[in-house]
């Protein structure tokens, strides 16, 4: 049984009147998440605090690939984390990745292999890459299919790699989006930028509703930190009226 049929095996159950059954039900689904990630060996990467909270599981699951906005700022803050606990990395096709840039934000550059121009076959590369290292970052420069990403993801899989995609990749774990910039540092005619707040949007498959904070990155040290906590879903509000 797949983690997708398990899920909606629980959703479909009844969840008659009191909290004990509602109770049960959450029970079991968190259950079925850690039974089904043992047997796949599906592991987490841990990243940033303000980046965890929005993250499904609390990090980047081993096996699994993740979408990214147009930031590079925001791949740079995934891929810090990783590399500072050990993790190699890799940026495949990214010939405009800053290296200053990766340093502030903490990625490890010592554990950071840059392919920035693979060629034609960069699906072939990004592949080889992700049999070595177990975080692959990679900037596709075309459209790729859904037979293409499942070979892939099934390599992902069986090597427990993480790949970070900027663009668009059929059967992501989860799409992390950016909107609402607003940079700050400048006076009236004078100054430097010193640092950018903006919404990072979190939406997965695992989640019907996506999570959202307000992140500054970068900081004024280039870094990164949270301005606003992570917006999650409320439970509905009951109202009790008198019948009759």
């Amino acid at each position: 049984m797949t983690m997708e049929q398990a899920m909606a095996v629980l959703d479909a159950a009844p969840v008659r009147t009191g909290g004990d059954a509602t109770s049960r039900i959450a029970h079991l689904r968190s259950r079925v998440e850690q039974v089904q990630g043992r047997r796949l060996g599906a592991s987490v990467l841990p990243v940033h605090p303000a980046l965890s909270d929005l993250l499904p599981g609390g990090g980047l699951r081993a096996g699994a690939a993740y979408t990214i906005g147009p930031s590079t700022s925001l791949l740079l803050a995934l891929l810090a984390r990783p590399s500072q606990d050990g993790s190699w990395c890799a940026a495949v096709g990214m010939p405009d990745l800053g290296i200053e840039a990766a340093s502030q934000l903490g990625v490890e550059l010592s554990r950071l292999v840059l392919i920035p121009d693979p060629g034609e076959r960069w699906l072939a590369v990004t592949a080889a890459v992700a049999d070595v290292l177990p975080v692959v970052a990679t900037r596709p420069p075309g459209r790729v299919s859904e037979a293409e990403a499942s070979r892939l993801g099934a390599r992902l899989r069986d090597r427990g790699t993480v790949l970070l995609v900027q663009g668009v990749w059929p059967q992501a774990e989860a799409a992390l989006s950016i909107a609402a910039p607003e940079w700050s540092g400048l006076g009236a005619g004078y100054g430097y930028l010193t640092e950018r707040v903006l919404t990072v949007t979190v939406e997965s498959r695992r989640s019907p509703v996506p999570r959202r904070a307000r992140l500054v990155l970068p900081d004024p040290s280039g870094g990164l930190r949270s301005q606003s906590p992570v917006a999650r879903p409320q439970a509905a509000a009951w109202t009790e009226r008198a019948v009759g």
